[in-house]
């Protein structure tokens, strides 16, 4: 069964890297906040469906959850939107790897402290360099991803000043 979570969750990244990508592209057509909106608002009939055939648990039961708890459709919202903002400035792999090293620092200071009833793993060296390598990582990407923009930009220019002189 963990391996099979494991492939389940690697097929949840795929489709994650992807609707990034489709949602910076339309977010350049629709805007930022109406791509994030379509996103939630496709997902809010996919569920609603899904809940009435499926669903074993108790909707209104949202409503005697801490408020706290809440927060995580404000988070999941907030993560969505920055997500479409940055993929169009910074491309997708260096959005997505941003998201995992974000990820993985707030998962080690929960499991750390085991906040949000989880299970208490301490910090170690492993772990330090886990986080040190991503970042080394995310430079890498970034850099190339701006080294490949500006020469994209430079031959756009060349070609514009090329017409230019044709007229």
């Amino acid at each position: 069964m963990s391996v099979i979570m494991v492939l389940l969750t690697l097929v949840a990244g795929i489709t994650l890297s992807a609707q990034s990508s489709v949602n910076g592209t339309l977010s350049r057509k629709a805007g930022t906040l109406e791509t994030t909106f379509l996103t939630f608002l496709t997902g809010l009939a996919f569920l609603s469906i899904i809940i009435i055939f499926f669903g074993q648990g108790n909707v209104l039961g949202i409503l005697h959850a801490p408020k706290w708890q809440l927060s995580a459709a404000f988070l999941g919202t907030l993560y969505l939107l920055l997500s479409v903002i940055a993929v169009t400035r910074i491309g997708v792999v260096a959005t997505n790897i941003s998201a995992i090293i974000g990820q993985l620092t707030i998962g080690i200071i929960i499991d750390h402290f085991g906040w949000f009833d989880s299970l208490i793993i301490s910090f170690d060296i492993k772990r330090f360099f886990a986080l040190l390598f991503m970042g080394v990582a995310l430079y890498f990407i970034y850099k190339g991803n701006m080294r490949s923009n500006n020469e994209k930009k430079a031959i756009y220019n060349k070609e514009m000043a090329s017409n230019i002189e044709n007229i």
